[in-house]
């Protein structure tokens, strides 16, 4: 059976916004996710299996990222939006969900995202030892929206409800079929699935 997107969505899913843009030019192809303080229960879960990606800059630092990713943390700072807007262009739909418990498997993640070691080391062993990694598929739209910031959407988590449905119009991939399944191939190949 063939998949179907969604035609509208509310939900996002906050992430970094120089991740945001290594996913928006094909440079990985997951996300790496322990859970804010605000999860339900204490947890992440994977509530939901498409979603619009939150670009933030909250947390974010020059340290939490490779040294190959400044230009990405420059780009990012350079395209922020003035206070009180958001702007939502990327829309991610979840492969699969992979929980790592193994410590030594955050080194086959190094050269599949732009999250530096310690960083990931970091995540993995916040509260208690693992780490979720969800190969995506990116898509980005043609038109971005720009939202007006709410205090709905602030806090350390990682999901957001955008309090209204954003149609699925114009979306296109940021990386081909084939570009997708080797990318694909190559974090199941690294994670040993």
């Amino acid at each position: 059976m063939k998949f179907r997107m969604q035609s509208t969505n509310r939900y996002a899913f906050k992430e970094w916004a120089a991740t945001c843009l290594a996913l928006s030019e094909g440079r990985q192809s997951l996300l790496v996710r322990k859970g804010g303080i605000h999860e339900r229960g204490g947890h992440f879960s994977v509530e939901h299996r498409e979603f619009w990606l939150f670009p933030t800059q909250f947390h974010q630092t020059a340290d939490d990222f490779r040294p190959d990713a400044a230009p990405l943390i420059a780009q990012a700072a350079a395209a922020a939006l003035p206070p009180g807007i958001v702007r939502v262009e990327l829309y991610a739909v979840i492969n699969e969900v992979i929980e790592l418990a193994d410590e030594s498997a955050l080194a086959q993640l190094a050269d599949l995202q732009i999250l530096s070691e310690a960083t990931l080391a970091r995540r993995f062993h916040y509260r208690s030892a693992g780490l979720f990694v969800l190969p995506a598929r990116i898509y980005r739209l043609s038109q971005p929206f720009e939202l007006a910031e709410s205090p709905h959407f602030a806090g350390c988590r990682t999901w957001v409800d955008l309090e209204r449905d954003l149609p699925m119009r114009d979306l296109a991939c940021v990386l081909s079929d084939a570009a997708h399944d080797q990318s694909l191939a190559r974090i199941r190949d690294a994670l040993g699935r």
